[in-house]
């Protein structure tokens, strides 16, 4: 998706699912988070979402991420795994990409695991 100034956007990401002390998560929800947990079980995207997060403003361009060991183009890939997960964003600016990890997908995953709400 693009807007008039030529900048991809992307859909804002959704929290995957209630807290596990809440009620049992659905099939669906538990495909979704699973999924969001499968990606972040890769050392390096584990990674790339944690350099992406504690970034300053949670959003970083690929050129400021893309030393982690591993080539530019596997950088590539782990980054689409961890988008195509729901776990960040990203946006064209010219010739770079600006990834973001949606504070409500951070809040979420909290939730989930601390059986507590965010406030």
């Amino acid at each position: 998706m693009s807007n008039s100034g030529g900048v991809e956007l992307v859909e804002a990401v959704a929290p995957c699912c209630p807290p596990l002390t809440e009620r049992p998560l659905t099939a669906e929800e538990a495909e979704r988070t699973a999924t969001m947990f499968k990606a972040l079980g890769d050392p390096v995207r584990l990674r790339l979402f944690s350099l992406i997060a504690s970034h300053e403003g949670g959003e970083a361009c690929v050129c400021d991420i893309s030393d982690v060991g591993v080539s530019q183009p596997t950088v590539s890939h782990h980054l689409k795994k961890l988008k195509d997960a729901g776990l960040l964003t990203s946006e064209r600016r010219g010739t770079w990409v600006y990834y973001r990890v949606e504070p409500n997908v951070l809040a979420a995953m909290g939730q989930l695991l601390t059986g507590r709400r965010p406030r």
